[in-house]
């Protein structure tokens, strides 16, 4: 007779029966829209998910139907994660920060029977719901309110729902391959494309993701997730938090430095993840509040690329180690993290800093490689850039609702990064293929000027761009946020790139603003600052 292993089904609801069933008096900490706050555990997590399962169904929700999202990091947000999920239907968390007609579209492409709102993004249902084909019922996040009532017709309200819920509830058998969670792109091109994951990708990226040189959060763990959950699961975490059982604390609205640091300090946390720009309003907050973030011993970093003068500081100030991952919607997102190898323990100090400053290694489960414009297959020697394309376990295969495949013809998918990947694997994007400039014929990352221009005490945001240029085709021009109660000068800040690059490589012009144009997911829209700055340089502009 032939020996075999038992086969379960991967699942999300296996995840959250596991946090209930072991880790159920852990705390989930969540601040409120309100601003309050509200302590409950994964036992409650689970029990509430559960009643959310049984109360949409009886509303006439069928597996596989969206169930949309416009909400913070909050208790009732992570509950709608495993209980929508969990009954085989599918979350499909949406970005608030898209312009309407975007949110139209996106709402409408997915087909979403539901729309879960938290109470700030109320205005936007009463807006926008006579454009909304398919939307069913619009569900506020909190108790009953009246005035929110008046605003959208047969609004109903999520702690009521969860009343009409059975708490004895029975996740049906969900295949494995079924769509359990959806995020759309936040293309500046285009419209917006559906990237659906399914139960078995989204478990085997929990499990991959949270190896010991992954993100590593173990039950002993305090996690805030300032990456927001509207943004591709919040990188994983919300499952990953689940199935470790460690305590979760959502922050709510309040994305602030001093916000965050009162959290850390009030909650104990010792990782915190989210983009470069929260971590910089931490810093300040942390300078102006006098806090040492004594709990706190590691962020993840990630969304854009970190500026190599914030990773001393968080460690030399607060020993806080800064973790570097790379990522997109399309891959669930994590595609590499930062952590060394066993050979880099002899180097130095120094050394080991250098290597932590790019975007990592690829965990188990994801295969990397560069390509030129041909699409022949580059050396990784850690200074050949290419086309950065992925394939894995987690990798998108097709845009939701698209013909046809998202893939080469040979599997993999294009991310739309230059990058190199050394010998043991190390990763780093040298720039978006859009935006890197080709200055007489040769290449200059925008990232490393940016870099670079981070590290002069008088810049708080910095931005490289192509302009266009009669002789050497593109040269590039520098767009600076002065940082506060600082003023440098154009010769003061080029004069900083001196030693640092090739003197080729120095921005031509380096033009002031008081902001830069920031999109969806908290990047920097360059192809804006192309549209206002691209002809700079051009003689008689």
């Amino acid at each position: 007779m032939s020996g075999t292993m038992m086969h379960q089904q991967l699942t999300i609801g296996s995840i959250i029966d596991h946090a209930a069933r072991y880790h159920g008096q852990t705390e989930v900490v969540s601040v409120e829209t309100t601003g309050g706050m509200y302590r409950s555990n994964w036992a409650k997590v689970q029990a509430n998910a559960r009643r959310l399962a049984s109360a949409l169904e009886k509303l006439g929700v069928k597996q596989g139907e969206r169930c949309a999202t416009i909400a913070w990091n909050n208790i009732r947000h992570l509950e709608i994660y495993f209980g929508v999920s969990s009954a085989g239907m599918v979350t499909h968390t949406i970005n608030p920060r898209l312009f309407p007609e975007q949110l139209v579209y996106i709402i409408n492409h997915a087909q979403d029977q539901v729309l879960f709102l938290d109470k700030t993004f109320l205005p936007i249902a009463a807006k926008l719901g006579e454009h909304l084909k398919t939307v069913k019922h619009v569900v506020l996040m909190g108790p009953r309110d009246e005035e929110s009532a008046a605003m959208v017709e047969g609004l109903l309200f999520y702690d009521e729902l969860l009343e009409t819920g059975d708490p004895d509830y029975t996740w049906p058998d969900v295949d494995e391959n079924a769509p359990s969670s959806m995020c759309y792109t936040s293309g500046t091109t285009g419209h917006p494309k559906g990237v659906q994951y399914t139960h078995r990708s989204t478990v085997l990226h929990s499990i991959a993701g949270n190896q010991p040189d992954g993100i590593a959060i173990s039950a002993t763990d305090t996690v805030l997730p300032v990456v927001p959950m509207f943004h591709v699961s919040a990188w994983g975490v919300p499952y990953i938090a689940a199935m470790t059982g460690c305590k979760l604390v959502l922050p709510g609205p309040g994305l602030d430095g001093e916000s965050l640091v009162r959290l850390i300090d009030g909650e104990q946390v010792t990782l915190a993840l989210g983009v470069p720009t929260i971590w910089m309003g931490l810093l300040a907050a942390l300078e102006s509040t006098g806090s040492k973030a004594a709990s706190l011993q590691r962020t993840v970093v990630g969304g854009s690329a970190l500026p190599p003068s914030m990773i001393p500081v968080f460690k030399e100030k607060y020993g806080v180690d800064l973790v570097h991952a790379w990522g997109m919607t399309e891959t669930s997102p994590l595609g590499t993290l930062n952590q060394l190898l066993q050979k880099h323990q002899s180097l130095d100090a120094q050394e080991q800093a250098e290597i932590r400053l790019g975007q990592g290694r690829a965990p188990w489960g994801v295969e990397l490689r560069l390509v030129d414009e041909s699409g022949a297959v580059l050396p990784n020697d850690g200074k050949t850039q290419g086309d950065l394309q992925i394939r894995g376990h987690w990798i998108v295969e097709s845009y939701f609702g698209a013909d046809g495949t998202a893939l080469t013809d040979d599997g993999w998918f294009d991310t739309g990064d230059v990058a190199t990947i050394d010998a043991d694997g190390y990763m780093i994007i040298r720039d978006r293929s859009k935006d890197i400039i080709k200055s007489g014929g040769e290449w200059i990352s925008t990232v490393e000027l940016e870099n670079i221009a981070m590290a002069h005490p008088g810049v708080a945001m910095a931005a490289a761009i192509a302009a266009r240029h009669e002789k050497w085709d593109e040269r590039p021009v520098l767009i600076v946020v002065k940082a506060e109660a600082q003023d440098p000068d154009e010769a003061e800040l080029r004069a900083f790139y001196e030693g640092k690059i090739a003197s080729w490589q120095v921005p031509d012009a380096v033009i002031f603003v008081d902001e830069l144009p920031i999109g969806a997911t908290g990047k920097v829209l360059k192809n804006k600052l192309r549209e206002a700055y691209g002809d700079t340089l051009i003689s008689g502009t």
